[in-house]
């Protein structure tokens, strides 16, 4: 079933329940991570799966190395430091994440140092002491070079609702698959254009609620949506050459 087109032809409800029923996993659920009880060493797993998801790399490989952590039981800042560099990218590479294993390495010991530094190694401190979302954002890019914005609104979009400061703007690729379905319209060019589709999306979700699902299942099956169809385009144009 391909959904792009369904919001011109079906109710919004529709298709809205039709999105979830497909994609409306969250990513973190899916890597059996509990954010709901903002117990910080979930956190932090969640955390470490966000850093693996914001490479330019198939999701797939991205939780497939992720699980190579949880089976070193490398879950912790503590052991994350503990094992150093060298061991770090022969996990990293046992997912399958080679062309990103040094930088990577890299960039996970001066973030999880910084952690330990600054914030007692815990993430919720540093959401508290965060003054509102945006500093919040900024607190977790400045833990280290390499924590883009990307990465940043992985692991927030996902935290949406269990930290009161949570409140990232949507990726671009959320809001081309929400514009795909017909659900918005307008481009991005500002951040206030951000903000502006995050309200309507918002708006849209109180508006036609699905039972059993809130908002943060309906933002990750924009992006888990987006994906596949930014997988078939690339499929398309490798077919033609």
């Amino acid at each position: 079933m391909y959904l792009a087109g369904f919001y011109g032809l079906k109710p919004i409800r529709l298709v809205l329940e039709e999105l979830l029923s497909r994609y409306g996993r969250r990513f973190s659920t899916e890597l059996g991570i509990r954010l709901e009880g903002s117990d910080k060493c979930e956190i932090f797993k969640w955390f470490i799966a966000s850093v693996l998801y914001g490479a330019r790399i198939p999701v797939r490989v991205a939780s497939k190395t992720y699980r190579k952590f949880v089976e070193k039981r490398l879950t912790s800042p503590e052991k994350i430091i503990e094992v150093g560099w060298d061991r770090l990218v022969e996990v990293l590479d046992s997912g399958g994440y080679a062309r990103y294993d040094f930088k990577t390495a890299t960039k996970l010991l001066e973030v999880v140092s910084n952690l330990e530094e600054r914030y007692c190694g815990d993430l919720n401190i540093l959401h508290s002491e965060a003054s509102d979302p945006r500093d919040l954002e900024q607190r977790i890019r400045d833990l280290g070079k390499g924590i883009g914005n990307v990465t940043v609104n992985i692991f927030l979009r996902e935290l949406r609702g269990v930290w009161s400061k949570a409140d990232p703007l949507p990726q671009n690729i959320a809001i081309e698959a929400a514009a795909a379905l017909g659900l918005i319209s307008g481009k991005v060019g500002v951040e206030e254009d951000r903000l502006r589709i995050l309200n309507d999306l918002k708006s849209l979700w109180l508006g036609n609620r699905v039972e059993g699902w809130d908002f943060v299942d309906f933002e990750s099956a924009l992006v888990r949506y987006g994906l596949e169809v930014l997988r078939r385009a690339r499929g398309r144009v490798a077919s033609r050459s």
